[in-house]
């Protein structure tokens, strides 16, 4: 079954009208499924009044927040596509998804007034629409508040999610409200969440996984959403408050909260499921977090290009294959591991990870050439690499991209690098991931200085963070007389980190 996915939220207010929908313990503010719906249907007419419809695409640059929900369902409700846009960029990179969706709306929180101001200005044609989330609480008042009875259609475009790419330029993924709704139900199958629930959201809900998976998967099965912004100590504290049931967080937010002094301190029996993903997880790592969270853990692998869809790991696999990434495609996806050819590998071989799902994207938003590169008679080519045991257990390795995951977000090197050569002590840069114990990875830059000039890793920080987002920004400096590249001018990023590993050229942390 599959229908429009703001048909999960019109159900649930005549289903459940007096239940929770959503709550925000950080305003104690708390929407009843019929509230969330009105509010919903408010501003999806306010969205049509100022000329908003079909095929448009509304951009929300929203924190964690009834807000953000509401806005993902007014969009749903006039035929429009949802832009998620992650509130820590800057308004350059902003300014650049705004342009490349067409984004003829923006909903924006308002303590993001200046930083949207910033990317707006940049535009070569300002929206048709811009409006405060401190708004929307009273469009209910000056709109219906009954629904706007668009029709639309299961295949109909609902989200453009935006994922970087090798050249560094973000790549919009297309997803249908089929591949959205399978998804939805995927996870709430896969991690039991049911009627009577409270789902936690404290991951960028700009994300794939928390929005795709968690907030629709939540509201399939007539599940709260508790919402906040992450901080180690938050995913205790709202956990025990607010009885959740269901956390989804990259493994640094587990690793994060392990380190608090006061862990001990928080009652979290009851807690039913910790899902991670984003990141790989080591072994060790998932059985510190097992021993001190009650409740199962459940690993999750997937590719926003595929809902996100992939494998599971379960509660009962934890004991003996913590590490893991599953021994099987997850419900509506099938999963194989290939070489080069798109052939088959035997188990113990490395291979490359390619998915078929009913939640595949439609394709890459204006960029078929990227599309093509990617997908292969309905199969997904996922750019990691794994191996299979004997037993059938897939096993993480490398990726054959350079991606850098920085606390199961996505970093790539050579926007970095493109910064970084307008740096006028720069001669040369390469940008790597290298290990980090909380955050998966960091990013590392090695530097060829121009001249006598030698760059501080605050200097290079602050210029880059004129540009980029914090979370892109290099942890660690390196200096190097020369960029070792093959003879082709590859840089060989696998050298770089080889030395690293080994102690070579190590700069300050």
């Amino acid at each position: 079954m599959s229908e429009p996915l703001h048909h999960l939220l019109e159900r649930n207010a005549r289903k459940y009208p007096r239940d929770v929908g959503v709550r925000h313990p950080a305003t104690d503010t708390t929407l009843t499924w019929r509230e969330l719906n009105a509010r919903a249907n408010a501003l999806a007419r306010h969205l049509q009044a100022t000329g908003m419809g079909r095929g448009d695409k509304v951009a929300l640059l929203l924190p964690n927040g009834p807000e953000f929900i509401t806005g993902f369902f007014a969009t749903l409700k006039i035929g429009a596509a949802v832009v998620p846009v992650n509130v820590r960029l800057t308004p350059p990179e902003i300014s650049h998804i705004l342009e490349d969706s067409e984004a003829a709306a923006v909903v924006f929180d308002d303590a993001l007034r200046p930083v949207v101001e910033g990317a707006v200005a940049r535009l070569a044609r300002a929206p048709k629409c811009v409006i405060s989330a401190h708004d929307l609480s009273g469009l209910p008042g000056k709109y219906e508040t009954t629904d706007p009875g668009i029709e639309v259609s299961p295949g109909d475009l609902a989200e453009i999610i935006y994922t970087s790419g090798t050249t560094g330029k973000p790549k919009g993924v297309m997803l249908s409200h089929h591949a959205v709704y399978s998804v939805g139900s995927m996870i709430a199958y896969e991690t039991n969440i049911r009627y009577g629930d409270r789902v936690l959201h404290l991951m960028p809900l700009s994300h794939s996984a928390p929005l795709n998976l968690f907030v629709v998967g939540a509201a399939y099965a007539g599940a709260a959403s508790v919402t906040g912004t992450f901080t180690p100590q938050a995913l205790l504290e709202i956990s025990a408050a607010e009885g959740t049931t269901h956390f989804f967080g990259a493994p640094v937010a587990y690793l994060l909260a392990l380190k608090l002094p006061n862990f001990d301190h928080y009652d979290l029996s009851g807690r039913r499921f910790w899902i991670y993903g984003g990141a790989a997880m080591a072994r060790e790592a998932v059985l510190a977090a097992m021993n001190k969270f009650p409740g199962s853990f459940i690993s999750l692998y997937g590719l926003t290009e595929a809902g996100p869809n992939g494998l599971a790991l379960h509660p009962e696999e934890h004991p003996r294959y913590a590490g893991s990434i599953g021994c099987r495609g997850s419900v509506n996806c099938e999963v194989r591991l290939v070489d080069d050819e798109g052939r088959d590998v035997p188990a113990g071989e490395p291979g490359e990870i390619v998915l078929r799902t009913t939640s595949l994207m439609l394709g890459y938003f204006r960029n078929e050439a990227a599309t093509r590169e990617v997908m292969s008679d309905g199969w997904l080519r996922t750019g990691d690499i794994a191996r299979r045991d004997e037993e059938g257990y897939y096993w993480g390795l490398d990726r054959k991209k350079d991606m850098i995951l920085v606390g199961g977000v996505n970093v790539y090197p050579k926007e970095i690098e493109d910064v970084l050569m307008g740096h006028p002590a720069v001669a040369d840069v390469a940008v790597v991931g290298v290990p980090h114990p909380e955050w998966g990875e960091t990013v590392m830059a090695v530097v060829v200085p121009k001249g006598d000039a030698r760059p501080t890793l605050e200097e290079i920080r602050a210029y880059c963070g004129r540009s980029l987002a914090d979370f892109k920004l290099p942890r660690i400096l390196t200096y190097a007389e020369a960029i070792p590249r093959s003879a082709a001018g590859k840089i060989l990023k696998q050298v770089i980190r080889e030395d690293y590993l080994k102690g070579k050229e190590r700069g300050p942390e």
